[in-house]
């Protein structure tokens, strides 16, 4: 076998067949423990129950003065909105039991676990900031060799990158990383000449090339962060449970910088955790990988969940975009456990800095989700696994799921149907109270438990701070949320029409949003939200304080977006701070410095590469002499200062090694 030399950036090559897997043959293989005795029944019993309940109560309401196409529609729309919405409740009070259960041995301090298993950590990168992957690459090596495991752990930056500037940079940086911290975990750089099937194909492409020679890899992603503590605590739950494939964690939000990004940082840590739990509490051994920030048997991946291609053209087939899901499903399939470790911290990533960012992201990702209506049916899928791929799709569906309802809500009242879903009887008022409650009863939920928490309390700063913030918080995401509808609706549209997504860099770091971008990003939104509000205030003035905050969210958008997207702006008031924010993880402190040297840097880089690729003056040597059959060159006796340009060269290079050294 091959073994690369080091300028090559790589390790000796240890092969690992990965075959695409069948989706039409297959069976469930058999696992130990998977969830909870009669837990896992008892809660879908409880969704089957609600939902059952809320779809009688409304086939009643419409149903009093006879059904006709409206309210047919209307109750359809309703009965799979209301499942949606009963199902997150009843996940979200198995959460509330965990956590609340939990509490006891909640921070208690445990000795390090003893590895015997070599680990590799996978960055797959795609034109990313240099920096950002550099800074993690280093805070996370350095943390490992601190805790005494570095000849554990390989650290592999796996470049999709097509930047070429960009690509020059991740190689410099990783050589500098190797010269700078020889007795840490082993840094390796590998830039595909083509970046076939994406990260899926990525991650693939290493797995066939290296893997045989790690027992896991924990795969990260542009954006992630992990401590050195997380990492030995995910191999050491790998190395006790020789069933376990694929071990999940639920990252932290760190780093945000504008309002919007605060908002998603804070809704996240103070409802995330909660949510979580009880997700993998019914999930057990049937869990869900979400792509990133898991640690996963490299053995059992590369038997089970090689990807094979979908029948028919894009957007619905060709590759497998959200590969994750199905991933995971193959794993299970195989005979793999898929857990989450919900109650692991250390585990970081970000969040898109404004709306337009979060929309991008959500056009990839719907097309995606939307994409696994054609696996769900797939050979040997556990139904644990088909209800993840389900709820992925129902994700982005329900988006413009609401819209048609609330259009069809609206035809009910035009109608004059007493017993119409939106009417003056106590029946419907009923059951609209009840929906209103199950939607906003996992924030609920998650108030009581760090109200009640002192410790908890006291790192969101205090019972008064924290109130403040979850009202702030509900009040923006209320507003945010028909725009987000909006832009969801019509990228489900653009998918069923057939456009595929392509692959875009994903935007990280704040940028302000100029009046006019925001003005043409917004004003059909705009348009929409007046339009309603003409619309309700025409057929019933009473309704316009109920549905304003459909349209009032809509009719602000453009200087919302403006706001949300300033990081001026992202004190909040000093509101929506976080516990990461107020006592800052030493991960992510470490590279947050990191981070800032080397864009500190910049200038010195650049005109160091400037000048390496400036034309350098060449000295003619004179007094050539023959010499045993051989020339040989002598220099003049006395060759005077050199050349301007040259001395230039060298005092820049001199300047730049000491500040590069410091």
């Amino acid at each position: 076998m091959k073994t690369p030399s080091i300028e090559s950036r790589l390790p000796g090559e240890a092969p690992l067949a990965m075959p695409a897997q069948d989706l039409k043959l297959g069976a469930t293989a058999p696992v130990g423990a998977s969830a909870p005795a009669g837990g896992r029944a008892v809660l879908f019993a409880a969704f089957g129950v609600l939902t059952a309940i809320g779809v009688v109560s409304a086939g009643v309401q419409l149903g009093r003065q006879g059904l006709g196409p409206v309210e047919v529609a209307a109750l359809v729309l309703f009965s799979i909105l209301f499942a949606w919405v009963a199902f997150g409740f009843v996940s979200a009070v198995a959460g509330f039991m965990v956590r609340l259960r939990d509490r006891k041995t909640a921070g208690r301090s445990q000795p390090q676990p003893i590895l015997f298993t070599r680990t590799a950590v996978l960055l797959p990168v795609y034109n990313e900031d240099p920096g950002r992957i550099l800074a993690a690459v280093q805070a996370m090596t350095e943390d490992l060799a601190d805790r005494g495991v570095a000849e554990l752990f390989d650290v592999f930056i796996l470049s999709d990158t097509r930047d070429m500037a960009a690509a020059r940079a991740e190689l410099a940086g990783v050589d500098r990383l190797r010269a700078k911290l020889p007795a840490s975990p082993g840094i390796y750089y590998r830039r595909r000449e083509e970046n076939t099937d994406r990260k899926a194909g990525n991650i693939a492409d290493w797995v066939e090339t290296f893997g045989a020679a790690y027992t896991s890899m924990v795969v990260l992603d542009a954006d992630s962060l992990m401590s050195g503590e997380t990492l030995i605590e995910l191999v050491a739950r790998m190395e006790a449970d020789d069933e376990l494939g694929l071990l999940q964690t639920s990252p932290e939000l760190v780093n945000a910088e504008t309002p919007f990004a605060r908002l998603q940082q804070f809704a996240s840590r103070a409802y995330g955790r909660m949510i979580a739990a009880g997700q993998d509490w019914w999930s057990g051994a049937e869990g869900n990988f979400w792509g990133h920030n898991a640690i996963i048997r490299t053995r059992a991946f590369a038997s089970c969940a090689g990807l094979p291609k979908l029948p028919g053209r894009k957007p619905f087939g060709g590759l497998i975009l959200s590969h994750d899901f199905v991933e995971a499903a193959l794993l299970r399939r195989g005979g793999w456990k898929v857990r989450m470790a919900a109650d692991l911290g250390g585990s970081f990533e970000e969040t898109p800095p404004t709306i337009l960012d979060m929309a991008i992201r959500d056009r990839r990702w719907c097309q995606g989700n939307l994409q696994h209506a054609g696996v769900l049916g797939a050979a040997g899928f556990h139904w644990i696994s088909r209800v993840h791929l389900l709820r992925g799709i129902l994700s982005y569906a329900t988006s413009p799921l609401w819209l048609m309802m609330l259009l069809a809500g609206a035809g009910v009242w035009m109608n004059g149907r007493s017993g119409g879903l939106i009417g003056p009887s106590n029946g419907a008022a009923w059951l609209f109270g009840a929906t209103m409650a199950m939607l906003i009863a996992p924030k609920l939920l998650s108030n009581i438990l760090t109200l009640t928490d002192k410790r908890e309390r006291q790192a969101f700063g205090g019972g008064a701070r924290y109130g403040a913030s979850v009202v702030f918080e509900i009040i923006g995401s209320t507003l945010v949320a028909p725009v987000l509808m909006l832009m969801q609706s019509a990228s489900v549209l653009q998918v069923l029409a057939g456009r595929d997504s392509g692959w875009s860099t994903q935007s990280r770091d704040p940028g302000r949003l100029s009046r006019r971008e925001a003005w043409r990003l917004h004003r059909g939104h705009i348009m929409i939200g007046l339009a309603a509000a003409a619309i309700v205030l025409a057929i019933d003035p009473v309704m316009l304080w109920w549905s304003a905050p459909v349209y009032l969210g809509l009719v602000i958008s453009t200087p919302l977006a403006m706001a949300l997207s300033n990081p001026g702006f992202a004190s909040c008031f000093g509101l929506l701070t976080t516990p990461e924010e107020r006592d800052v993880p030493a991960i992510v402190r470490r590279a947050g410095e990191l981070r800032a040297a080397y864009d500190a840097e910049a200038a010195t880089r650049a005109e160091i590469e400037r000048l390496m690729r400036a034309p350098a003056e060449i000295y003619l040597l004179s007094g050539a002499r023959a010499l045993g059959g051989r020339q040989t060159l002598a220099a003049p006796a006395n060759p005077g200062p050199p050349a301007p340009l040259a001395r230039r060269w060298w005092r820049a290079y001199r300047s730049a090694a000491r500040a590069m050294a410091g």
